[in-house]
């Protein structure tokens, strides 16, 4: 049996995502690439490792075994790097952190900066994913601290608070929708879903859970145009291409043309979360940083 460190990597990814597609974009891998890989796997093992459907593909009870046994040997292998690092370049640690969309791009940049300036010793593994997703691997025991959202069940997980993070919806004070909501400072999302809307590109946390939302309610997201950063995003709302749904942070940040709008919906008054499985089991440098993101959010460089 032959298989290398890429090949469990990418199965892990399928794993987690429920999706070769989307394992092998996370893996960098092209698709034909990753599919021959896990044939590869299935033909060495002479079992399947996946279940494939019309709506992704989930491990067998096989598959479930390699799984456990692929994360621990590639956090073993983490723990190697890491261990080895202080002869190389300095390096004490390496803490793997898992945050949603709008950890990654409005609250982690500031207090990652300070906690890395007093820690130069320590490197940060920074990676988004959802926050059912984060869940599952903080419990798996395959990351050591995630930002996840209130909305989503977190289990036997420790938990801290970390910031509010509302979602607001943002429009050109000359849309339609902001005509006919005159005065009114906030609205169901059902009434903005008759309308287009502007989404973030790539894999974001954040438009995977709008979408979602949207599919709870039996609609359909009419995304017309997708762009990579939260300031492009508003730019084009406010020129009257379409709806956006970002945190209110985000937001406020924009052009006076924007209208900003609270969405009445429960799932959109949102509050981060730390979570961990147990602080006690965390390397002493992965604690400080929890305590440390649990402190009040550093001044606005703004």
């Amino acid at each position: 049996m032959r298989f290398d460190l890429t090949d469990l990597q990418l199965f892990i990814h399928v794993a987690e995502s429920g999706s070769i597609t989307a394992g092998a974009q996370r893996a960098h891998l092209a698709l034909p690439s990753a599919s021959a890989r896990i044939r590869g796997m299935e033909e060495a093992l002479d079992v399947a490792l996946l279940q494939r459907s019309r709506r992704g593909a989930e491990p067998t009870e096989a598959g479930r075994t390699l799984l456990q046994h692929a994360r621990t040997i590639l956090r073993q292998v983490e723990d190697m790097h890491a261990d080895l690092a202080p002869f190389a370049s300095g390096l004490k640690g390496q803490v793997r952190l898992l945050c949603n969309t709008s950890a990654m791009t409005e609250f982690l940049p500031d207090a990652l900066a300070a906690f890395m300036a007093a820690h130069p010793q320590l490197s940060i593994n920074l990676e988004e994913r959802v926050s059912r997703e984060i869940v599952r691997i903080i419990a798996d025991g395959a990351a050591d601290i995630g930002i996840i959202s209130d909305s989503v069940d977190h289990g036997n997980l420790h938990t801290l608070p970390f910031r509010r993070d509302p979602l607001v919806l943002a429009m050109a004070r000359g849309h339609p929708l902001a005509r006919q909501l005159k005065g009114k400072r906030s609205m169901p999302f059902i009434r903005a879903l008759e309308h287009d809307f502007i989404g973030l590109a790539g894999a974001s946390a954040l438009q995977q859970h709008v979408t979602e939302q949207a599919a709870r309610l039996g609609r359909h997201l009419h995304v017309k145009i997708k762009l990579r950063s939260f300031e492009a995003i508003c730019r084009m709302a406010a020129g009257g291409a379409g709806l956006a749904i970002l945190p209110e942070t985000a937001a406020r940040r924009s052009p006076d043309a924007l209208r900003i709008v609270r969405l009445a919906d429960d799932w959109a008054d949102r509050h981060l979360l730390i979570c961990m499985r147990d602080a006690a089991e965390l390397p002493a440098y992965a604690r400080e940083l929890a305590a440390a993101l649990t402190g009040p959010a550093p001044a606005s460089s703004g």
